[in-house]
């Protein structure tokens, strides 16, 4: 499969009518392996800080997570392995594979936890796939 048909299928699926505003799965090193059409244009420097906080967690904390300039409010999530953000009424959730990063990005009407399941899941399938 891929990596173009995990975020087609699996990341921009339907829930409950509703789906992702935008979603990509990028390489540790910032280079993009697949994303939707529209999802952000990032600056390396974003990656390397969403890294630094996988490594260090808590360093995105103080000055939230930035996103193609766009910053969200770091929330709850899981040191190492997930980090999650809000801005209004939608937010980002990152999840950290072996290899990649995977993201989802959200407005309303889809809910937070509805976000991180998507992105969460799939990120979990690709650990255990060793990616």
């Amino acid at each position: 499969m891929s990596w173009q048909t995990y975020v087609d299928d699996h990341l921009m699926c339907n829930i409950e009518g509703n789906h992702l505003a935008s979603a990509a799965i990028v390489g540790h090193d910032g280079s993009v392996w697949a994303q939707s059409s529209n999802f952000p244009k990032f600056k390396a420097e974003e990656i390397t800080a969403i890294m630094k906080d996988f490594n260090e967690p808590g360093t995105l904390a103080p000055t939230g997570l930035h996103l193609a300039g766009t910053k969200y409010m770091v929330i709850q999530g899981e040191g190492g392995a997930v980090i999650r953000g809000k801005k209004g009424s939608g937010g980002v959730t990152v999840k950290k594979t072996c290899q990649a990063l995977v993201f989802g990005i959200y407005e309303e009407p889809l809910t937070p936890g509805q976000c991180n399941m998507i992105v969460e899941s799939l990120g979990d399938y690709l650990i255990d796939q060793g990616l």
